[in-house]
């Protein structure tokens, strides 16, 4: 029999992973349900909602024998998405409790769906929920709501790490496996987060190698130089860059290809159309897959994936933009391929994303070009 503090779940949180890295145990659940509810998709959204559905059943699980820890730790992971801990009662006339929206500002969309949500949105929400829970104790929710988006980038960052599969041809280091954690530190956490890292590995001459290093814990991100195989332009941008403004550069407005970072629960591609159509205002006919590197794999995470867009360029395209919330200034101008190849050549182009894909575009071009122009 249900007890009133007991607690009644019907989303993600019915995932046995992921509640069992927010509670921090294996959780003591069972399955019941809701009469008159269902659970659907937030619109436009992946994330599930309980909403009234008068002849429905809603199936979750209940979790009894809940330590205080354990309700504080659920406490800490819904309250910054609004959530709050109201009284229910389920279909077979058992109390219990249920964490509802204060205030639902999204509409109803398509029923919810556990394992489609788990095929495409549980492994990066797990991987979040591991760096949300370590914050638990030890910073405020208002403090945590602030670093949500980033967590959830650098989440999908080590999904995509996991994911991705590159040839191993001439390396003879061995796997992640053979690295062991001596120590970690996290002294930094906003934007990006500082790791002080303690490691040991296999040697390639058998022995081992102990290794004390600090590392820039960043996100993924696309990088996109806009071409029109038919004009035989592209787009670049520019923009003041700090970091060049930090090192004392004479002028630290730097021309670079379209880019950003890859969101929590976004593929690289959809990134790419994302990034074009909010710094540019362009819609990418078709992404042409350039590089994917690490530009500084000695102390800084951050990956890249580049791509080549397919993009009608008129003079026309050429303006300003960015974001206004993010205190983006973007100038992006039309120019011919020779030009672009010109400045790289002179120094004036300075950015490592922007060089790699002029020449794997210099690369691409004249099968590009043949394939847009009638022979």
């Amino acid at each position: 029999m249900a007890a009133a503090d007991d607690i009644v779940l019907f989303g993600t949180l019915t995932d046995p992973e992921l509640l069992e890295i927010v509670l921090g145990a294996v959780a003591d659940a069972q399955p019941v349900a809701l009469a008159d509810h269902r659970v659907f998709t937030a619109a436009g959204e992946t994330f599930p909602l309980l909403l009234p559905c008068e002849g429905a059943q809603a199936e979750g699980l209940l979790l009894q024998n809940l330590t205080d820890e354990q309700v504080a730790r659920l406490d800490y992971y819904e309250a910054p998405y609004g959530y709050e801990l109201v009284p229910v009662v389920l279909a077979d006339g058992q109390r219990a409790r249920l964490y509802t929206p204060t205030d639902n500002q999204y509409g109803k969309g398509a029923p919810w769906s556990l394992a489609h949500w788990q095929q495409t949105m549980g492994a990066v929400t797990r991987e979040a929920a591991h760096e949300i829970m370590d914050l638990f104790g030890k910073i405020a929710i208002a403090d945590l709501v602030r670093k949500l988006g980033p967590i959830r980038a650098r989440a999908q960052a080590r999904v995509n790490a996991l994911n991705d599969a590159p040839p191993v041809t001439l390396r003879q280091g061995a796997s992640r496996d053979a690295v062991e954690v001596v120590a970690q530190n996290r002294p930094y956490s906003r934007f990006f987060a500082l790791d002080e890292l303690t490691l040991r590995h296999t040697r390639f001459d058998g022995g081992t190698n102990l290794v004390e290093r600090e590392v820039f814990v960043a996100v993924d991100a696309v990088v996109v130089l806009p071409y029109d195989p038919v004009r035989d332009t592209v787009l670049l941008i520019e923009q003041f860059r700090p970091a060049p403004f930090a090192r004392g550069d004479l002028n630290p407005w730097c021309l670079e290809a379209v880019a950003g970072r890859i969101d929590g629960g976004e593929s690289p591609e959809t990134a790419a159309h994302r990034e074009a159509e909010e710094e540019t205002g362009l819609s990418l006919s078709e992404l042409v897959p350039a590089a994917n590197y690490y530009p500084s794999p000695g102390a800084f995470t951050e990956y890249l994936y580049c791509f080549l867009g397919l993009a009608d360029l008129p003079d026309a395209a050429a303006g300003l933009g960015g974001l206004d919330a993010e205190a983006e200034d973007i100038r992006s101008m039309v120019i011919p391929f020779a030009t672009l190849m010109d400045a790289v050549r002179s120094g004036e182009v300075q950015n490592g994303p922007l060089l790699i894909c002029a020449f794997c575009l210099d690369r691409e071009r004249t099968r590009l070009r043949a394939d847009a122009t009638p022979a």
